[in-house]
């Protein structure tokens, strides 16, 4: 199985990326909707949360306040830290989780797309690593464009991030989304034949199918050593 990394920063374009790869049938576990899953009232990661934070992060239902929640820690670095520790347990379970069940099915090919993938260092787990990167400049643009915010608060907001020139020079392959959608998709369609290429013999062997192949071989091996002890009494 190729499990592919697929990160990039606020406003890069890695959302419509990881949108295309769903678009041409490969399976992606966004940890995006992993982390809003383990803060839904009620569970481990919500108690957590709402422990540290406080009740003041709460809507009126009682779920988390993700717009509230975000300004306090995207302006405050330790308590960014502190919300990290404090889930990353919960997303990592849940990730695994979730590529377990694409595994049984048989998938071969399967996206991670995490915007911590380096930070979390969760990229020791997939190969390749696919990094979507535009120009500073661009992404405070875009970003202020989307939020409509001012340019100190989009600022603070990717400098809370890794930055992208930090990422790319991690990364083995790099997607650049300085242009057009149409260019984007045009990138894009090279990089998906790179990820679609055969699985080597080692991504083979951790698949579904390599699993069960490997499981029969022990089963003739077991069956045939029997067969051969039996023949030589």
């Amino acid at each position: 199985m190729r499990i592919v990394g697929l990160t990039g920063g606020i406003s890069s374009g890695k959302s419509t990326v990881s949108n295309l790869f769903k678009s041409h049938g490969i399976p992606v576990v966004d940890a995006d909707v992993v982390a809003r899953d383990v803060l839904k009232k009620g569970t481990g990661g919500y108690r957590r949360v709402v422990g540290a934070f406080g009740e003041d992060i709460l809507l009126p239902n009682g779920e988390v306040d993700r717009a509230k929640l975000g300004q306090i820690v995207f302006s405050d670095p330790g308590k960014r830290q502190l919300l990290n520790r404090l889930l990353a347990p919960y997303i990592s379970s849940g990730i695994f989780y979730e590529v377990l069940k694409l595994w049984l099915k048989g998938n071969k090919v399967i996206v991670l797309d995490v915007p911590l993938l380096f930070e979390a260092k969760m990229d020791r787990w997939t190969k390749p690593t696919v990094v979507v990167w535009v120009d500073p400049e661009t992404q405070l643009q875009r970003l202020m464009a989307r939020d409509g915010s001012n340019e100190e608060d989009a600022r603070n907001r990717i400098n809370a991030q890794m930055s992208l020139d930090q990422k790319r020079s991690r990364a083995d392959i790099v997607i650049d989304n300085t242009g057009s959608l149409e260019d984007l998709e045009e990138n894009f369609r090279i990089v998906l034949v790179q990820v679609t290429r055969p699985l080597s013999w080692t991504e083979f062997w951790l698949s579904r199918q390599g699993a069960l192949v490997s499981l029969l071989s022990i089963v003739i091996g077991v069956v045939g050593g029997k067969n051969l002890y039996k023949a030589s009494l």
